[in-house]
């Protein structure tokens, strides 16, 4: 898989529409957490850095279902997005209509203009013609770098490509060089960490690295699911009884590709779900009829880090616990180590995972940290991602 990149382009002259990913947390107006706007600026940049080149940039925030909501104004992304590149960047009163594209029109060498939330508008997630039209009439050239929302085909997305040249900015670029050969042709040993709550959102993630890797390690809320179809004891932590065959069909699966499947052999547990509770040790893989499993134990940790030796590539997609609780971080923060210390290809990929790896200060030592959750599953799974392949060739 190949996609055009930005650096394909002639922007010289240009005003460049770019796609970004600005859904930032915000607290009362307030962003609690820059990473996606930070993860722009190299694409942001290097266009402005390009000889007679201005920049309109669009996102959307949050879920306004198609109307106007003041608390998903995208103001305060345009307050830090100046502070970062160091010039003013000016904030547009809506992403469409005549008015803002005069002010695009107008716009000098150099210029930044941020459009309003492409969500506003129902016309956005519908992926209208007519209002991806509108949004193309605001630029000469096309730049997604949002891998966050590449896995839907809305205006913004896929079908502004139709209107306008179109190439992928550098964050997907890294997106696609990084997930792509963990598709097609991973480097031996292939080790997949997957965690999370439920197996019922990562059937299809299972299923294609199954087919790919040469040992699953199974954590987080998941691994009960498995363990009760195994005929362990589970106590009272949360499984998905509907998904007990499935797991059982997976197992079957990894055994007839060869593919060793890590489940956890010890835990820690809680008598509630509650961070005050006391942290338990239960040193087998059954845990007590009173006690919820909350975090891998330390022999699993073990088996996990003597699997991880001499991985060639590593994938990690999900928590091993409930790592918002102190008392069962371990296992999570643990892994990330372990990952942030192979020698081979690190990708860590999806929300919770990404955000862990944030929280303990391992990015840096880690390859590739996606930046899209459930574009990141669904890449992992094979799927086509609209937003992607509209700008292969």
């Amino acid at each position: 898989m190949s996609v055009r990149t930005v650096k394909d382009l002639d922007l010289n002259g240009k005003r460049v529409l770019v796609r970004v990913d600005f859904n930032v947390p915000l607290k009362e107006g307030e962003i609690t957490d820059d990473t996606r706007i930070r993860a722009a600026l190299p694409t942001l940049e290097y266009i402005l850095e390009q000889k007679g080149s201005s920049l309109v940039i669009m996102s959307h925030l949050g879920r306004p279902k198609g109307e106007r909501k003041a608390e998903f104004s995208l103001a305060p992304t345009a307050k830090r997005l100046s502070e970062l590149l160091g010039r003013n960047v000016m904030m547009a009163d809506d992403c469409i209509g005549d008015d803002v594209r005069a002010q695009a029109q107008a716009l000098k060498v150099g210029e930044v203009l941020l459009l309003e939330n492409v969500r506003y508008h129902a016309g956005e997630t519908k992926n209208d013609p007519a209002f991806a039209e509108q949004l193309a009439s605001m630029a000469d050239v096309y730049v997604n770098d949002a891998f966050g929302t590449a896995h839907r085909a809305h205006a913004s997305t896929e079908g502004v490509t139709k209107f306008l040249p179109s190439a992928a900015g550098f964050l997907i670029a890294k997106e696609v060089a990084f997930f792509g050969p963990l598709l097609k042709n991973p480097e031996k040993p292939f080790v997949a960490i997957i965690g999370g709550a439920k197996v019922s959102s990562k059937i299809g993630v299972l299923k294609k690295l199954i087919e790919k890797c040469d040992t699953l390690v199974i954590g987080g809320g998941m691994c009960y699911t498995f363990l009760k179809a195994k005929g362990h004891s589970i106590g009272k932590s949360l499984f998905e009884e509907d998904y007990l065959q499935t797991a059982m069909d997976l197992i079957a699966q990894a055994e007839a590709k060869e593919t060793r499947i890590i489940l956890p052999v010890d835990h820690v547990c809680a008598r509630e779900f509650s961070e005050k509770e006391i942290p338990v040790a239960v040193d087998t893989a059954d845990i007590p009829d009173d006690l919820i499993g909350m975090d891998i134990g330390v022999r699993t940790l073990e088996e996990i880090k003597s699997a991880l030796k001499g991985a060639k590539s590593i994938v990690w997609n999900g928590p091993m616990g409930v790592f918002e609780f102190d008392a069962y971080a371990k296992g999570t923060v643990e892994v990330a180590e372990m990952v942030a210390s192979c020698e081979g290809t690190t990708v860590v990929g999806g929300g919770d995972s990404v955000a862990a790896v944030n929280k303990f200060g391992f990015t840096d030592r880690i390859d590739h940290v996606s930046t899209g959750g459930g574009a990141s599953l669904e890449f992992l799974e094979g799927k086509v991602l609209p937003g992607i392949a509209a700008l292969e060739g």
